[in-house]
């Protein structure tokens, strides 16, 4: 069982700019707590994402020597993907590959098609430069914009990624949309079609309706989890009303009901619950 800590998705949509520094902390407690993957930040335009402009300056300040954790970083382009693999620091370089038209160009200002010419071209990459390319499959529970949804326009997008070598996808419930028959039977569906890829959940979720969108998962094969302390965040990019992460306690505590020995520092985590109360507010 892996769970993905993602502050970078809890700061990103933040209109008052958080000081390198107390990201530094904040990302370095979370580190300390044993995560499988933090997700710290992303290489994309200063002008799309002003909160994530000092990425690159913030690796300088993480304490990397004291955990097991992986970093994962996100990208738009091949642009950012070149600058992100500069880092040896870096393990995952993620991409925001979207089911709908409309939000693919509202997210990375790109069609699908040219969006998955991009993903092509990363992959590329990061096999070249020895690390993983996560493809998130943004809107992958359904869409606010009228657009056709399927689970089998979702298996027709997966395999696409399958045939570029794609091995680790989250499907991504953008808006928190996704219903527990619909998350279990997707999961189900292409587990068993692709068990050479890693599929995760990146759900977002009102905090009434986390345990059940993640025993879902579990239902349907997944063994990939992400998450952000207290529920904060959300995509900036998907409507005016945001619905925020899952909040990762919950989603601990739905995974140790259900038999997971989750292996994390629990002292730690009340420390960084703590920090997250003083960085968010």
């Amino acid at each position: 069982m892996k769970i993905i800590e993602c502050p970078r998705d809890a700061m990103q949509g933040r209109t008052e700019f958080i000081d390198t520094a107390i990201k530094a902390a904040y990302i370095n407690q979370l580190l300390e707590v044993g995560f499988d993957t933090v997700d710290f930040g992303s290489f994309v335009s200063p002008k799309a994402m002003p909160q994530m402009r000092d990425t690159a300056e913030l690796l300088d300040l993480l304490d990397l020597y004291h955990s097991k954790s992986k970093l994962l970083a996100i990208v738009a382009n091949k642009r950012g993907a070149e600058d992100a693999l500069d880092f040896e620091e870096i393990d995952y370089l993620g991409f925001p590959l979207s089911i709908s038209e409309t939000f693919q160009k509202r997210n990375t200002n790109k069609s699908i098609s040219e969006a998955l010419e991009i993903v092509e071209d990363i992959q590329n990459l990061c096999e070249t430069k020895g690390r993983t390319l996560v493809t998130y499959l943004s809107m992958g529970f359904g869409n606010p914009y009228g657009e056709a949804f399927s689970t089998g326009i979702v298996a027709e997008f997966v395999g696409k990624l399958d045939e570029l070598g794609i091995k680790i996808i989250a499907l991504s419930d953008t808006i928190g949309v996704a219903e527990p028959e619909l998350i279990e039977k997707l999961f189900l569906t292409n587990i068993q079609a692709y068990p050479d890829i890693e599929f995760g959940a990146h759900f977002h979720s009102r905090p009434e309706t986390i345990a059940a969108k993640i025993e879902a998962g579990l239902k349907g094969g997944c063994q990939r989890f992400d998450g952000a302390l207290k529920g904060f965040g959300g995509c900036p990019m998907a409507k005016d009303e945001l619905v925020g992460n899952v909040a990762t306690e919950e989603m601990i505590r739905v995974l140790e009901k259900n038999g997971y020995d989750l292996g994390l520092n629990k002292e730690e985590l009340v420390e960084a619950m703590k920090l997250a109360d003083f960085v968010f507010g």
